[in-house]
């Protein structure tokens, strides 16, 4: 049996603030294969960002493990966290983040270049991820002349360059009217399938939630099967 794409195991984070000691995890486990998308629900302020943060190597936990594709995170070097995230990770957020002065195009073959492909080669797989997005029209247009559902269509492009093996996606339609959430939602739901990635998305919507593989709740600090 093939090891899942990423796990948390007994993940606990703790933040204090003012002297009170909050327990946002307290013992988090899940598991995500290969071509899985998942949805991540839970209330307001149940600590999905901080999940999501974990599971993407950008935080540490207090206890527990992140494990991807079987390689333990917790105890690994700055440098081969960083060479994870960038090799094996890829992140959406709730607003773009996109290059202002780069094209589509650019701003989805900057990743690449960082990671090493050619340039023809990047420019090709840009294309080639735009064009399922439905963007093959406004590859060469700037973030400023794109509207917020193509914006973050790029964006969606852009995580999935470097061929992660995980996606992240913290509300990456929150900032969208209904209409063009659906839009949206459908050609990333259908690019993350093609791409084979695991995928865990945060989100309010439980709409969309149900239409995803399976939908995870994060509630009192721990996750179960909603």
């Amino acid at each position: 049996m093939s090891e899942p794409a990423i796990v948390l195991d007994g993940v606990v984070r703790v933040f204090v603030q003012g002297g009170n000691r909050i327990e946002v995890l307290k013992g988090a486990s899940l598991a995500l294969k290969r071509r899985e998308v998942a949805a991540l629900v839970g209330p307001s302020g149940a600590g999905k960002s901080t999940l999501l943060h974990i599971a993407g190597l950008l935080e540490s936990p207090d206890q527990g493990e992140v494990r991807i594709e079987g390689t333990p995170c917790g105890r690994l070097p700055d440098r081969e966290r960083t060479l994870l995230r960038r090799n094996k990770l890829g992140f959406v957020y709730q607003f773009h983040h996109l290059l202002p002065e780069f094209s589509a195009l650019e701003n989805v073959v900057i990743p690449q270049l960082i990671a090493g492909r050619p340039r023809a080669a990047a420019a090709a797989r840009a294309r080639d991820l735009l064009a399922g997005l439905g963007l093959a029209a406004r590859a060469d247009h700037r973030p400023a002349r794109l509207s917020g559902g193509e914006q973050q269509r790029v964006a969606f492009a852009r995580a999935l360059a470097n061929s992660p093996t995980v996606l992240l996606a913290d509300e990456p339609t929150g900032n969208l009217d209904p209409a063009t959430a659906e839009v949206v939602f459908a050609a990333m739901l259908d690019a993350a399938r093609a791409s084979g990635v695991a995928a865990l998305v945060a989100t309010h919507n439980l709409d969309l939630a149900r239409r995803m593989d399976r939908v995870l709740r994060l509630a009192g600090g721990v996750v179960t099967d909603a």
